[in-house]
């Protein structure tokens, strides 16, 4: 990088950290308000804080470098139902959920199934929360954003440590958030939220650009064929001929049409409206109605998203497929090596896009497997030959669309970073207060002040860091850190979601219904995905959440109690917002409009 986009860089960085110390620096931890103020900034977060804060805890390097890759690979745009489902459940939280929440005065989620069940209810999310935050989510996010950063770094001739770069996120992360709190990592986020949004739309127009002045004869088609377009056509006419059969969400085997029905809403809503490190946001509202201000603001944001993450990865498979096929290495060596070895009974199963581009290979390639299967039968298990990195799209993208020492590419650079470190700081701030309220205060010291649960809360913080820094660089083998997270998370997310379903729809069954369906749900679905390797972990989790509530309601037949009512612990104005619920259905409008369009 040139000395501009250093400056850049490291002014944006810089502002960042002084924002979010600076508008936490009044926070009163030896108040009779202390953890409040620091967990949940002092129940003061006004609607555009929460909004940017949302977008910016939930995307990270591995939804940005995920998202890009999938949209230039086989999903194409059918990735950003991820996204656009997100915006309709959004919605649904704003005017579901949340004046359930904040009538109750809860300061976490797992506080809420206390008051509904029991505390041992209570105690089970918690812990498992804590599993997928730390074991999952932190390390995730510390080792998807470490890598990223070392291999773009790479592509300038910085060559940086993955440990190293997993000690320079974690450390800049926890200073903030353990200062500062929620109110910190609100203010941070909206610096960084929105440098997400605008890094990624300089990336989607450096990748329009690239794409109108390209030669047609170098161009590829989204299928893997050569470009069919006439030299002279315009961007949009250019971008269309070759995206096509990408452009289409119902096109793509790898998102059914039936996991749209059921399957994907599961993650979501546990993910938006159950999920402590999101929630945290709306928890600290100074209103119900700038809760649900803040709610919709992000739902339509979600909208956006796809079309300055996804698109631009599209566009990186038409403009830069050669490189991603370098980038992957020779990927064809297993196959070479099993015609080498006449005993070899392996069948491979080709990249489409890439049999479209090298049909003569690919059929040579399914010679062989018919010759083998001639010889030993069916029933072999295929080896996929990965021909492309398509999640090399961000990168080459960045390095090879963004000017140089303009300020652009350290902005660019910026904007990304600050993608890893708010959904870093939202973790460690999630885990923090989970730790310290549900287990601390509730199990160990009782009598504890608000100064000292402050105190032990920045304590956690440090650890989780460590702990963090210290796993994360093993995943380094790990083939798909975004496959792992969103398939391990179904262990717990299925089954808080339907307890919190059961309890909100059913307030007479016994107390301990709670504690049977958190049991209930990693058994489940761990049989599923073990007797069932090949079905889509989506339908694996439908299936987990309709026989767990299935249980429940069968106990609840059986073990009754006096209806539950939840008590109303707060003076917040709880009003409800007309305009945000005008808004809400405008947004859900749009995505059915997108659905439409696309579909």
């Amino acid at each position: 990088m040139g000395i501009i986009d250093i400056i850049v860089f490291v002014g944006f960085v810089a502002a960042v950290l002084f924002v979010g110390l600076y508008k936490s620096k009044g926070e009163k931890t030896h108040s009779d308000h202390g953890a409040a103020d620091y967990f949940l900034a002092g129940r003061g977060l006004t609607w555009w804080l929460i909004g940017f804060s949302l977008i910016a805890a939930n995307i990270s390097a591995e939804q940005f470098v995920g998202m890009s890759g999938q949209g230039a690979g086989l999903y194409g745009l059918s990735v950003s139902s991820w996204e656009w489902i997100a915006a309709i459940t959004l919605v649904v939280v704003a005017f579901v959920l949340l004046p359930y929440f904040l009538r109750s005065g809860i300061t976490t989620i797992p506080e809420f199934l206390e008051m509904r069940y029991n505390h041992w209810a209570r105690l089970f999310m918690t812990l498992s929360m804590m599993l997928i935050l730390i074991g999952v989510s932190l390390i995730g996010v510390i080792y998807a954003g470490a890598l990223t950063l070392k291999e773009l770094m790479v592509s300038y001739d910085v060559n940086l440590s993955l440990a190293g770069c997993c000690w320079a996120l974690g450390a800049m992360a926890a200073i903030y958030v353990a200062v500062g709190g929620l109110k910190a990592c609100a203010w941070a986020d909206l610096l960084q939220g929105s440098a997400l949004i605008v890094g990624g739309g300089v990336i989607t127009y450096f990748a329009f650009n690239a794409l109108a002045g390209a030669n047609v004869s170098e161009l590829v088609a989204s299928t893997g064929a050569a470009a069919v377009v006439d030299q002279g056509a315009g961007v949009m006419e250019k971008f269309s001929a070759l995206n096509d059969s990408a452009m289409h969400m119902g096109s793509n085997p790898t998102m059914p049409w039936p996991i749209l029905i059921l399957g994907i809403w599961i993650p979501n809503f546990y993910y938006w409206g159950l999920n402590q490190y999101i929630t945290q946001r709306i928890l600290g509202s100074a209103s119900l109605a700038e809760g649900q201000k803040g709610l919709v603001l992000a739902g339509f944001l979600k909208l956006i998203i796809p079309f300055v993450i996804v698109i631009p990865g599209i566009i990186a498979f038409n403009l830069f497929s050669k490189d991603m096929e370098k980038n992957a290495g020779n990927a064809l060596a297993v196959y070479e090596q099993a015609v080498a070895n006449p005993a070899s009974v392996q069948v491979f199963k080709l990249d489409s896009k890439w049999e479209n581009s090298n049909p003569v290979k690919a059929a040579e390639v399914m010679a062989y497997n018919s010759a083998v299967i001639a010889r030993v039968g069916n029933g072999i298990e295929e080896v996929s030959l990965n021909s492309y990195k398509y999640d090399s799209a961000l990168g080459l993208l960045i390095t090879k669309l963004i000017p140089r020492n303009k300020g652009i590419l350290g902005f660019v650079i910026a904007a990304l970073l600050g993608a890893i470190v708010s959904s870093l700081a939202a973790v460690l701030n999630a885990a923090s207060t989970l730790l310290t309220m549900d287990v601390y205060q509730r199990y160990i010291n009782r009598k504890a002040s608000q100064f000292r649960l402050v105190t032990m809360g920045r304590v956690f913080i440090g650890v989780f860091v460590v702990i963090g820094c210290v796993v994360a660089p093993m995943l380094v083998n790990n083939k798909s850190v975004f496959e792992f997270i969103q398939k391990f998370q179904g262990f717990v997310s299925t089954g808080i979601l339907a307890v919190f379903i059961y309890g909100l729809l059913n307030r007479t069954s016994a107390p301990w219904a709670g504690v049977i369906g958190l049991v209930a749900n990693p058994i489940i679905y761990g049989i599923l995905t073990t007797v069932y390797p090949e079905m889509h972990f989506l339908y694996s989790m439908a299936y987990s959440l309709l026989i767990v509530l299935a249980i429940m309601t069968a106990y609840g037949l059986v073990w009754k109690q006096e209806r539950v009512v939840f008590a109303h612990n707060t003076t917040m104005d709880l009003t409800s917002s007309k305009g945000a619920l005008v808004a809400g259905l405008v947004v859900c409008a749009l995505t059915v409009a997108l659905y439409v369009i696309f579909w």
